[in-house]
């Protein structure tokens, strides 16, 4: 296992950097009009849950908002057919203007999805490109002689949601190139006019005072401009039966990255504590590759989603090594971002649910507390904070693409995108509709954020409790990381310092109980620690290491140094 770096932490308050963000996948937080689908509305209705700045909230800094711009809906949003305005399904452009303000006054800050890889094939530049070989925005998007209609592809390039990546088109008889859906047609980047008007999108949406964007996979936007076919491997479905190294992690998506961050970077004054920010979903399985998109630390992604961290299980060995090894190769100066769960995946307390629901819910107690003490910015997934459970869905309700394609296979990704669970009503507090958009878990009756904020034991109540004790703890916000060397199996225990201050988070993964006395610096080995949160030790108790520390069964627990 490779030791961590011990780099400073930050040394001024940058929101993206502090602050605790908070994934909404807008068609399934909340419907104020009655169709079962959720709205913009009705996430301004529900900002003060979020963070009316008390500790009666969750308390998140920031809102990432899965996208919201006007789609035929094929993949939910992710096949774009106008950048710049809203889709009628969750309102209007007043209606997100309200919401920026409302989220605003509130100090939450909104960060919007942006997809710069494809558009939907109903966009008005590919219904152009489509139209005629000489028309002006033929080059907008990838077509290809080689072929014909009969087969014989322009190469061995696979969909990711299955399938052939080219799709013949009759009218102009070329292939044109779609990595995702055949909706889906992926924008040419080596076309400079595709560069700038990319770019003037965003200035768009930054002049209307968004915070930032999340970059839908950044790192296939440039493929192979020889289109060479990918060389195979073993795998599960075709698209993972190649090794895909032309048609995406080309080094020219780097460089669109950094000038993104150029962008960005011309709305705020650096240090102000008011940047724009990026956050690029990099999924490549090279995590050293994937770091590369931070540039030097300071002119490429501020942050970059680790996805080899989201994917592990639920051992503490391999969440230190995924930490350890991400901070070793992270430039200097770059900022870490962690996740669990996200709308691609399923709900991480379902990949780690083992035994009954106590031991599910300690699980979800240990999971929260890592990400939420680890030095770097965490994300937290919609309904993650009340132990929302995957829902396995009928076929006939299913509506995800990839879903539909390979069902009965578990890849589908609905079965994480059910509507939030407000209340135990047959709505869920979600809607009044009785068909919504997607089933609504039948646990409402006991995960639910009514029945939750009245439970002072209820995952909802740990979440907002260790969200709010973050804040006030600068070690935990901006501090460095010092992971502890020669710790029992089981055992995740780390520092977290600023200056003379530290804290010590100790994480059982297991449930068995651990006795060890930490391997600590000279100057903290006389020290007397603070309990400041524990799922089982007493707060404000003194703790002092002249003998081993007994740690329960997935304890979670963060001592702060008092005194040496």
């Amino acid at each position: 296992m490779k030791s961590s770096k011990n780099r400073a932490g930050t040394d001024k308050n940058i929101w993206w950097k502090d602050g605790v963000f908070y994934q909404i996948y807008p068609r399934s937080f909340c419907d104020t009009t009655g169709d079962g689908v959720g709205d913009l509305n009705g996430i301004t209705k529900h900002l003060d849950y979020l963070n009316d700045g008390t500790e009666n909230s969750l308390g998140i800094d920031a809102i990432w908002l899965s996208p919201i711009n006007p789609s035929p809906m094929f993949d939910f949003g992710y096949d774009v057919s106008n950048y710049i305005d809203i889709d009628p399904l969750f309102g209007t452009m007043a209606d997100f203007k309200n919401l920026l303000k409302e989220a605003h006054k509130r100090g939450i800050k909104i960060v919007l999805d942006f997809v710069p890889n494809h558009t939907s094939h109903l966009h008005e530049w590919f219904v152009q490109s489509r139209s005629s070989k000489d028309n002006p925005k033929r080059d907008w998007f990838i077509w290809e002689d080689r072929g014909n209609a009969k087969g014989g592809r322009p190469n061995n390039w696979q969909s990711v949601f299955g399938g052939p990546a080219w799709e013949w088109d009759e009218k102009t008889e070329q292939f044109y190139y779609h990595h995702f859906l055949k909706e889906q047609p992926d924008l040419n980047w080596r076309n400079k006019e595709v560069r700038e008007t990319m770019y003037d999108q965003m200035r768009f949406w930054l002049d209307i005072g968004v915070d930032g964007f999340r970059l839908d996979v950044i790192n296939h936007i440039y493929k192979d401009n020889q289109l060479k076919s990918n060389p195979y491997t073993i795998g599960r479905r075709p698209y993972d039966m190649q090794k895909h190294i032309y048609d995406k992690d080309l080094p020219e998506c780097i460089n669109v990255a950094k000038d993104m961050r150029k962008v960005v970077d011309s709305y705020g004054v650096e240090g102000s504590g008011a940047e724009r920010m990026l956050v690029g979903e990099v999924y490549i399985k090279n995590p050293a590759e994937a770091a590369k998109y931070y540039g030097d630390g300071k002119d490429g992604l501020n942050l970059a989603f680790y996805f080899d961290f989201s994917y592990k299980s639920f051992k503490a060995a391999a969440f230190r090594d995924a930490v350890s090894t991400w901070e070793g190769i992270l430039p200097v100066g770059a900022w870490p971002t962690y996740f669990l769960s996200n709308h691609d995946q399923p709900r991480h307390i379902g990949r780690y649910s083992k035994g009954g629901n106590g031991e599910i819910d300690m699980r979800a107690r240990v999971a929260a507390t890592m990400l939420l003490t680890l030095k770097g910015t965490p994300f937290l997934y919609y309904g993650e904070e009340l132990g929302m459970r995957n829902l396995h869905i009928k076929k006939c309700d299913l509506k995800d693409p990839v879903g539909i394609r390979y069902w009965p296979i578990p890849i589908g990704r609905d079965m994480a995108r059910t509507p939030m669970q407000w209340d135990d009503t047959d709505g869920a507090g979600f809607t009044a509709s009785k068909t919504p958009w997607l089933p609504i878990n039948p646990n409402r009756s006991r995960l639910n954020v009514k029945a939750e904020t009245k439970d002072e034991d209820s995952l909802l109540s740990f979440y907002r409790k260790l969200i709010w004790k973050r804040k006030e703890t600068p070690e935990l916000t901006s501090g460095a990381i010092e992971i502890l060397p020669n710790i029992p199996k089981g055992i995740f225990a780390y520092r977290r310092v600023v200056g003379d201050q530290s804290c010590l988070i100790i994480l059982n993964f297991e449930k068995g109980s651990k006795s060890f006395l930490p391997e600590l610096p000279e100057d903290s080995k006389d020290a007397v620690f603070r309990v400041l949160f524990s799922t089982h030790k007493d707060e404000g108790k003194n703790i002092e290491f002249k003998s081993p520390l007994t740690i329960q069964p997935y304890e979670a627990t963060i001592l702060k140094l008092e005194a040496v």
